[in-house]
This record gives C-alpha cells, sequence and structure tokens, in this order.
C-alpha cells in the first residue's frame, strides 16, 4: 500500500533499478506518516561514510506531537540496506550521470520502506520524446475504446 510516490522522478530521470530500503525514524514521524504528511518531491538520497541518507523529504509534524520534542521536518534520515546491496550501489554511482532518487514510500509487512532508484538525468528531448509517447498511447486508447 503507498503512502506516498515520487512522480516526477519519473518524469526527470530514467530509472534503470529499483532497491526497497529500510528507514530510521522516530515516533512522531510514523504517526504523521500514517497521517499521510508525508513529500517526496524534492528528496534525493546521498551515501555519505558507506551509509545511505534521505535528504529533502518533508514530513509534516502533527499539530498533537509531543511537547517535549522539537520536531525537524526535513531532517536527514538514514536508509538501511544490506551491504552488499549498498556497496553495489556505492560503484554504481561513482560513475557519471547516476543518481539515487526515492520514487515510493509504503508499508511492508506493517514496516515503512522506501523504493530507492538508481536513475541517469533525462535531457529535455528525451522528456518531449516521453511526453509524445503517452500521448500517443492515450490516442490509442481512445480510438480503441471508440469502435
Amino acid at each position: 500500500m503507498s503512502i506516498a510516490q515520487n512522480k516526477k522522478a519519473f518524469h526527470d530521470y530514467f530509472i534503470e533499478e529499483k532497491y526497497e530500503a529500510g528507514i530510521v525514524l522516530e515516533g512522531w514521524e510514523v504517526k504523521a506518516i500514517r497521517a499521510g504528511r508525508v513529500q517526496l518531491k524534492e528528496a534525493y538520497v546521498i551515501i555519505r561514510n558507506g551509509e545511505l541518507y534521505l535528504i529533502g523529504s518533508h514530513l509534516s509534524p502533527l499539530p498533537t506531537a509531543s511537547t517535549h520534542i522539537n520536531p525537524d521536518p526535513v531532517r536527514t534520515r538514514k536508509l538501511l540496506l544490506h551491504a552488499e546491496e549498498i556497496n553495489r550501489l556505492i560503484g554504481k554511482v561513482e560513475r557519471a550521470g547516476y543518481t539515487l532518487v526515492p520514487l515510493d514510500m509504503h508499508y511492508k509487512t506493517g514496516r515503512i520502506k522506501v523504493e530507492i532508484g538508481l536513475a541517469k538525468g533525462k535531457k529535455q528531448y528525451d522528456k518531449r520524446e516521453t511526453e509524445k509517447r503517452k500521448e500517443w498511447e492515450r490516442a490509442k486508447q481512445r480510438l480503441l475504446r471508440a469502435r
């Protein structure tokens, strides 16, 4: 069950591989995510000291959050993957043009997971080509339905 999606990532990047990672959260963040107050649009993933971190994801705190904490909506959150997957990603990201972007946040057996994608940036003409292809697919579906 999807909580939040990053549709902009599919517009701006070619997604080559997908990985599912756990995420380290605080209690108020889990409550905010369950309430659907999360945004991945501006988020990205970096590799620092052999670990993955999610930067720029916005989690709006609930107004009923605890009074003894100061919630930071855009704090850096650690992502959890197996060491061999992290090493594979490090090798691929160090090559030119590759980056890691969060694609989807979802529940899996009661836990909150983030799907990250190994992505290569699209040029402007690639984006236009993708848009033309989508338009043509929609037009074909309309024509088939009209028959």
